[in-house]
C-alpha cells in the first residue's frame, strides 16, 4: 500500500484541530478554576461597606442642578459601588437646591441604600410609587452635590 500525499495532510490537520481544540479546553478549564479559587474582586468602596448593595437595585440619576456632567459623574460612582444605573439625563428643571431620592417600587430600603452611599440624609428620601416606573430608584441631584460622596 502506498500513501497518498493528501492524506497525510488532512491527518495533519485534523490533529492541529484536535491540538487546538484541546489547548482551548485547558485554558477555559484553568480560566473556571481561578474563578473558583480567586472570586471577582469588588471595588474597595462596597468592600468597605456592603449593606450598601442589595441584590440589584436599578435607578436613574437625573441633574437637577444643571452643571453639565454631573449625572454622569454619579454614575460611575454608584456603579463602584454596585448599583445599576441604567439611566441619565435631567431632571424637569435645574432649581433643585438639596439631592433627594425617590423610591419608585416601594422598598424604602433599596432607596435609603442609595441615600446612604453618596451621604443624602433620610429626610430626603421620599416615596413615588407608580406602575410606570421599571426602576427601584431615582436619584436627583441638586445643587448640593459637592457635599455628596462622589
Amino acid at each position: 500500500m502506498t500513501k497518498k500525499a493528501g492524506d497525510d495532510n488532512s491527518h495533519l490537520f485534523l490533529n492541529a484541530a484536535i491540538g487546538f481544540l484541546g489547548v482551548l479546553l485547558l485554558i477555559l478549564i484553568g480560566a473556571l478554576g481561578s474563578r473558583m479559587i480567586y472570586p471577582r474582586v469588588v471595588s474597595e468602596r462596597v468592600a468597605m461597606d456592603p449593606a450598601l448593595v442589595s441584590n440589584v437595585i436599578q435607578l436613574e440619576v437625573l441633574n437637577g442642578c444643571g452643571i453639565p456632567g454631573i449625572a454622569t459623574r454619579f454614575t460611575d460612582s454608584l456603579r463602584e459601588y454596585g448599583f445599576d444605573v441604567v439611566e441619565t439625563g435631567n431632571f424637569d428643571h435645574f432649581n433643585v437646591e438639596q439631592s433627594f431620592v425617590i423610591s419608585r417600587s416601594g422598598h424604602m430600603e433599596n432607596a435609603r441604600r442609595v441615600a446612604q452611599a453618596i451621604g443624602i440624609p433620610d429626610q430626603n428620601v421620599i416615596r413615588e410609587e407608580s406602575p410606570d416606573f421599571f426602576l427601584d430608584v431615582t436619584l436627583i441631584i441638586g445643587s448640593d452635590f459637592e457635599s455628596l460622596n462622589l
